[in-house]
């Protein structure tokens, strides 16, 4: 075993006291040991019932005759960290969290992992570190939120985050705001729309990573607490068949998570997640993929906020395993891939079934033919851009209007809540990119307030940085070239005609290429927002957004 290199042999003998001061008997240290990664914590909602799930996880590796040993993972709450600087970390977050699972797992060699993420930049954090590894790992989630409760009708927290602008426009009242605040969010688990948590857990699940459930139980579920125990179990027969990341995590099952991925309509952040993810595993996911994926993949569910389900619902429809199993119908799942069930994706799927056709479409009555995520390219965004086509407006799909330029956020929040935005602009948030944000924000607020105003069908958004998955509309985001690198919405000026067509995957400008050289050369770059600390050092390491926003070197 892995572990034996700490713990075996006369000359560990002093390794094995220390063990001992641990309270660990001669029985446990001949057992497989097994790293828990808990990102429990205080103030990320999502986290908070996490000490439940890793003693159900460390009860099944002991179930199974393995020894559990639990160490920690940070975690960020995007929703808590949004509209002000705390922002700036979250994404940033995700290496840190990568980088120190390994390094507890290489100064303290364990024989398997089992993973405990929920939100936002944990999933794809611990994934990194897995395939990093490469020692047998299993993820399991902390599982969505229940949907709150708020004028008869199911709520999440994106409703909370439209109603200021609602507020502001006069369409709700400031008690009703209490009231929505007070009932969006009713207890533990990742917000319960089809954000970015949700989507890279589901993700997770359709990567074989997590066993069926992982996804989509809820998390007050009892199933939830079962699902830990079995993944506890897992891990350890993961170490006894040696089942590692990299039988797993193969270019087909990327392939099949960006399938189900595109027929959820899942958020905009995967495809900063996913590559990642792959290059630690040895792939390089080029984004030309997405939209090849895209063009035959059907859009089967309208999850929140694109539409009124959120993932409860999906669950009780049959989850991820049934909408793997729906599109197996059109051939676009490899049923080969191994998975850390044991089973191969085609085996789990003969016990998958839809349950409900109102929130899983079937292939032949999908919303769209076409998958909820793609990649734009034009003079404005030469490498990438990304847009969740399955939360645009149908009249925002092709939109031509001049730019409202403003270099952050914060500018741009402003004047759109000061009434300076007028129907048909097209709203440019730039130097928020991963290296100027830095840390390429998420930008909720700007896109709630727009949607509580209604003008989400009258309005685009364009950004380097990033959209929460919780924002509807013409939200574009991951720009690239950004700004802080001289990218083409660097030298964007009031006024200009932008012209999104997002049938046609296109994002430009409508202006010469010997104006934009002038204006290139005129350009000069703007100092760092930061100077010390990890965010500076982060800014001047960080990649692009079209390869991940990882780490270089």
């Amino acid at each position: 075993m892995r572990s034996d290199v700490m713990k075996k042999g006369l000359e560990r003998a002093a390794h094995r006291s220390l063990f001992k001061a641990l309270g660990l008997v001669d029985e446990e240290l001949n057992r497989p040991m097994i790293g828990v990664v808990n990102s429990f914590n205080e103030i990320v909602p999502g986290h908070l019932h996490l000490r439940d799930i890793s003693e159900a996880v460390k009860a099944g590796i002991r179930l199974a005759g393995g020894t559990p040993v639990e160490f920690p993972a940070i975690a960020v709450c995007d929703g808590i960290a949004m509209g002000h600087a705390g922002m700036h970390y979250s994404l940033a977050s995700r290496e840190i969290i990568a980088d120190s699972i390994e390094v507890m797992a290489q100064a303290h060699p364990f024989d398997g992992l089992v993973l405990i993420p929920n939100c936002d930049k944990v999933v794809p954090g611990m994934l990194m570190a897995a395939a990093r590894l490469d020692i047998p790992a299993i993820v399991v989630s902390g599982g969505p939120m229940l949907a709150g409760r708020f004028q008869e009708k199911d709520v999440s927290l994106s409703q909370t985050f439209e109603a200021v602008g609602a507020v502001h426009t006069g369409r709700m009242t400031a008690e009703e705001l209490a009231e929505l605040e007070e009932n969006a969010c009713p207890g533990c688990g990742s917000c319960s729309g089809m954000f970015t948590a949700n989507s890279m857990n589901c993700v997770t699940e359709a990567l074989g990573m997590a066993l069926p459930g992982n996804g989509t139980i809820p998390a007050v579920a009892a199933a939830r607490r079962r699902l830990a125990k079995q993944a506890g179990m897992r891990a350890v027969a993961l170490v006894q068949e040696n089942v590692k990341p990299s039988d797993i995590l193969t270019a087909a099952a990327f392939q099949n998570a960006l399938a189900v991925d595109l027929a959820l309509g899942c958020s905009t952040n995967t495809v900063l997640h996913l590559p990642a993810i792959a290059q630690e595993a040895g792939y390089n996911l080029d984004l030309n993929l997405v939209n090849e994926l895209s063009e035959k993949t059907p859009h089967l569910c309208k999850l929140s906020p694109a539409g009124q389900h959120h993932i409860q619902d999906l669950h009780a429809a049959g989850g991820i395993q049934a909408v793997m199993k729906e599109l197996s119908n059109k051939g676009l799942i490899n049923q080969n891939c191994q998975t850390v069930s044991g089973l191969t994706v085609g085996e789990l799927l003969t016990q998958a079934r839809v349950k409900n056709r109102e929130v899983i479409r079937s292939v032949a009555d999908p919303y769209s033919h076409t998958g909820g995520l793609v990649i734009l390219r034009g003079n404005l965004a030469e490498e990438c851009a990304v847009v969740k086509r399955a939360a645009v407006a149908p009249e925002m799909l092709q939109h031509t209007g001049p730019a409202r330029v403003f270099d952050s956020e914060d500018a741009a929040t402003a004047a759109i809540m000061g009434g300076q935005i007028k129907p048909g602009d097209v709203v440019v948030i730039r130097y928020e990119g991963p290296k100027g944000g830095p840390g390429m924000r998420e930008m909720l607020g700007p896109t709630s307030v727009l949607a509580g105003m209604g003008l989400d069908k009258e309005v685009a958004l364009l950004t380097d940085g990033r959209f929460s998955g919780a924002s509807r509309g013409a939200s574009i985001g991951h720009i690239a070239p950004e700004a802080a690198e001289g990218g083409t919405i660097a030298l964007l000026q009031d006024g200009d005609m932008v012209e999104i067509d997002i049938p046609n995957y296109r994002l430009a400008v409508r202006l010469s290429e010997a104006e934009l050289a002038q204006r290139r050369q005129a350009w000069q770059p703007p100092a760092p927002k930061v100077t010390k600390g990890y965010l500076a050092r982060y800014a001047k390491q960080v990649s692009s957004a079209a390869k991940g926003a990882v780490l270089k070197g």
